[in-house]
């Protein structure tokens, strides 16, 4: 086995000893009769208890998905906290292909694995899953959101989580040409499912150009028939990073979208998206500094899915939610003034300040 920089490791040694280390907890669930194979990781309940996704996906390998599980749960501690939730991070993955292997059996014994943690960790929809396995979970599991509104949750998070992303790139336009607007800003849209087609929709109301790509053809199709005019398609991502004019680019696929390949060829002068671990691997924040390229840390523009859910054990109230999202613009711009200050890209400036409210947190 090896670890997620390809050294020789195992489970254990990536936990206790690696830089993706940390975490409190993890679990390996497994329940046989329904096929279910999945790993809770746990970062950190410093803040309160663990929130963040289940992500459903076929990973190549276990390791992969713990590699995943770790890295994704360790991005929801600092996107909660400097969200400014009571909650820690963790997040949830299960593995094999959702469209193959997902029932309410294995839905079912995932939900009495996460209700064995006591509310350790709250769950909630990640790629692969949707507000109608958090019904079928939440059967039995109350530390479940992202639930249907007929079943006393607030629904789809993604309408949140464009609106925070939108709200981040005006910061980072704010921060680079000294205004909001995205008004005749060419902004390209990597991955417009879940919560890219809502990033298009504000997009192209506030009067950006938009390019936009997907794997998923019918995804793009549902875009052009949208807006049939101010966006056009390219073929893929390596098309898209390197179109000519580009502004902005946005990332809302699966993570490592930042690379020692792609950082090299981009057109755009800012980042801002909605993937989650855009960042390949260290280092390649400070290798798009040196571009030149500002770039949006992901945990801290698409925390208003993470910012709903919360809201959800509450009781929830859209208009509560889109007013703490709206914050996403103001503590955007206060990571880009911290980042000039101390001399350092503004992912180390966002990591900073979050793990500085974390640490508070300990010493109460």
């Amino acid at each position: 086995m090896t670890d997620v920089t390809g050294a020789p490791a195992d489970v254990l040694h990536t936990l206790f000893h690696s830089d993706q280390g940390g975490h409190e907890q993890v679990v390996l669930c497994q329940d046989r009769a329904s096929g279910l194979k999945a790993v809770i990781a746990i970062h950190s309940t410093a803040l309160g208890p663990a929130l963040g996704g289940t992500r459903f996906y076929p990973y190549a390998s276990e390791q992969e998905a713990v590699a995943d599980a770790l890295n994704l749960a360790r991005g929801m501690s600092y996107k909660n906290a400097l969200a400014g939730l009571d909650h820690g991070g963790g997040k949830a993955v299960i593995i094999g292909d959702p469209e193959q292997i997902k029932s309410e059996e294995l839905l079912l014994a995932y939900g009495r694995f996460v209700a064995s943690l006591g509310g350790r960790y709250v769950t909630a929809c990640d790629v692969g899953t949707y507000v109608a396995d958090m019904d079928v979970v939440a059967r039995e599991c109350r530390w479940t959101t992202g639930r249907s509104p007929e079943n006393g949750g607030a629904g789809d998070s993604s309408v949140l989580t464009a609106f925070g992303v939108f709200q981040g790139m005006r910061a980072s336009a704010q921060h680079m040409w000294g205004d909001p607007t995205l008004r005749g800003r060419k902004v390209g849209v990597s991955g417009v499912g879940k919560v890219g087609h809502h990033l298009v929709d504000h997009l192209r109301e506030d009067g950006a150009e938009v390019v936009i790509t997907d794997v998923r053809a019918e995804s793009v199709r549902r875009i052009l028939d949208r807006h049939p005019s101010g966006v056009t398609a390219v073929a893929d991502t390596e098309t898209l990073i390197r179109t000519e004019g580009l502004d902005i680019y946005a990332p809302c696929a699966l993570g490592g979208a930042l690379n020692d390949d792609t950082v090299p060829v981009l057109t755009a002068r800012i980042v801002c998206g909605a993937a989650n671990n855009q960042l390949a691997h260290p280092g390649v924040e400070k290798d798009l500094a040196d571009r030149g390229i500002l770039y949006a840390p992901d945990y801290v523009v698409n925390a208003g899915g993470v910012i709903q859910v919360a809201d959800e054990l509450h009781g929830f109230d859209f208009d509560r939610c889109r007013t703490k999202a709206a914050k996403i613009f103001d503590t955007t711009l206060a990571i880009f003034a911290r980042a000039k200050q101390d001399g350092i890209p503004p992912a180390a400036a966002a990591d900073r300040i979050a793990e500085q409210r974390m640490a508070e947190a300990r010493r109460h």
